[in-house]
């Protein structure tokens, strides 16, 4: 049943074009990492070096986002057809419904989120170091397709809505320039954690407040925190 369901729901996001242009996004955002900002730097003589740990927060970020709203315009569709309350007579709960899909995000967006860095080739991470942040990075995405449908009432909404969240990828690289006291004003934005933590493996000889470890478990705790609030506010979004 569940290889039966993964496989209806790619076919559905398939026939959508803007999901269909999500598939290939991360590969999109490799090649400006491993081609294009080199070949920037040889023709502008820019450094982009100095900021590499911003461009793999961007990387690490986006990807979970964008595969964020690929499962909150599929769920958006979902209620619009009733299929949600149709569930409810089915063998299969709401929950299990729920989980099938956000483990399939969950999965893609860590995928490519360790796709697109280790592609990109940008600031020599061991390969260990980058599932552990695409692992971290990846569970905002359940996160951020519950969120905008528990505040969307259409898909129209919800755009407008994933436009508004954009400031979660913004403030997480405005905080790589703090390296003091002053960056825990950022510490309630999700992304802050794991930006951090990737600060903490690039540039090493940063005198951070805390160590890569204490970063990353503190963002872990957070996101599943704030995925179970998510799940709280569509369960009552939906109930209602």
């Amino acid at each position: 049943m569940f290889i039966n369901f993964v496989s209806s729901e790619i076919k559905k996001w398939l026939r959508d074009p803007m999901m269909s242009f999500m598939f290939f996004y991360p590969l999109f955002l490799g090649i400006i990492g491993r081609y294009v900002l080199p070949w920037l730097s040889k023709s502008t003589g820019f450094n982009f070096q100095l900021y590499t740990d911003l461009i793999v927060v961007l990387f690490a970020t986006m990807i979970p986002m964008l595969y964020g709203a690929l499962i909150a315009f599929s769920l958006l569709d979902d209620r619009d057809d009733h299929i949600l309350i149709g569930i409810q007579v089915t063998p299969l709960s709401l929950w299990e419904f729920l989980s099938l899909r956000l483990v399939i995000v969950l999965l893609l967006s860590f995928i490519a989120t360790i796709f697109t860095i280790w592609f990109a080739n940008i600031g020599n991470l061991p390969f260990i170091r980058i599932v552990q942040i695409s692992f971290l990075t990846s569970l905002s995405a359940p996160m951020v397709g519950l969120f905008i449908n528990a505040l969307a009432q259409n898909k129209i909404e919800g755009f407008a809505i994933m436009k508004a969240t954009g400031i979660i990828i913004i403030l997480p690289v405005i905080s790589l320039f703090f390296t003091d006291a002053k960056e825990f004003f950022f510490a309630l934005i999700p992304g802050f954690w794991p930006a951090k933590a990737i600060s903490c493996l690039i540039k090493d000889k940063l005198n951070l407040p805390l160590t890569f470890i204490w970063y990353y478990l503190i963002g872990l705790v957070y996101v599943l925190f704030l995925n179970y609030l998510s799940y709280k506010m569509f369960l009552w979004k939906n109930n209602n």
